[in-house]
């Protein structure tokens, strides 16, 4: 049984800025994952000279801040990277689903 049947006619269309997006999306959630990582271990490295409660609360802030901008992050990658799925399938060959008889017609039958 062949489940999809190509339209007759149809053409693909020429590949465009999604598929560099898609190629490049594992190198840019790399680097904005890091970015924040990098931000909450500095917040732990240097402590500026506060006083110990001063810099527990700036750490705890820091950890929060890295995770929001984390998942905020690999949320628009996420929804990047459907996008760019639906373009390529809709610059893909057309294809055809079987006829079926309508029910429900604008003119009365034959």
């Amino acid at each position: 049984m062949n489940w999809f049947k190509r339209l007759p006619g149809s053409r693909r269309e020429v590949p465009g800025m999604e598929w560099r997006l898609l190629r490049r999306l594992p190198m840019i959630t790399l680097v904005g994952t890091l970015l924040p990582a990098l931000y909450a271990l500095g917040a732990r490295l240097f402590d500026g000279g506060l006083p110990e409660a001063e810099v527990l609360k700036a750490v705890q802030s820091a950890d929060i801040m890295a995770i929001a901008a984390v998942v905020l992050h690999w949320t628009v990658m996420f929804t990047l990277a459907i996008g760019c799925f639906i373009v390529v399938v809709m610059k893909g060959h057309a294809y055809v689903a079987d006829a079926y008889p309508l029910v429900d017609r604008d003119y009365p039958p034959d």
